[in-house]
C-alpha cells in the first residue's frame, strides 16, 4: 500500500510546486492552469494523461475552454503520496512548455 506523505512532508514538497495548494483537509493538492487557448489547454491535458497512464496514477481535473483546475490525491491511502508529487512535478514540466514557449529548447521539433 503507498504511504500518506506526512505534514511535514508535504509542506516541504509544496516548496517544490509553486502554485500548488493543499486542499482544505489536507488529503490533496490542487493548482489552477490558464492557457492561451482550448487546444494548448487540451494539448496539456493529453501529455499529462499519456504520462498518468503510463504511472498509473491519475489525476481528478476539470477542463472549461482553457482553464483546467488539477486535483491529485492517492486514495488507497488517503491523502497526498509521493505518487501526487511525481504527478505534480510532471505537470509542472508539461505546463512550461505551454506557458513559457520562448523559454524552452523547441528545436527537437522543428529539425
Amino acid at each position: 500500500m503507498t504511504e500518506k506523505l506526512t505534514v511535514a512532508e508535504r509542506q516541504d514538497a509544496l516548496k517544490k510546486l509553486p502554485g500548488w495548494e493543499e486542499t482544505g483537509d489536507g488529503k490533496a493538492i490542487t493548482k489552477f492552469f490558464k492557457f492561451r487557448s482550448f487546444q494548448e489547454a487540451f494539448a496539456f491535458m493529453t501529455r499529462v494523461a499519456l504520462y498518468a497512464e503510463k504511472i498509473d496514477h491519475h489525476p481528478e481535473w476539470t477542463n472549461v475552454y482553457n482553464k483546467v483546475s488539477v486535483t491529485l490525491s492517492t486514495h488507497d491511502c488517503g491523502g497526498v503520496s509521493a505518487k501526487d508529487i511525481t504527478l505534480a512535478l510532471f505537470i509542472e514540466e508539461a505546463a512550461f512548455v505551454f506557458l513559457n514557449p520562448c523559454m524552452t529548447d523547441q528545436s527537437a521539433q522543428v529539425f
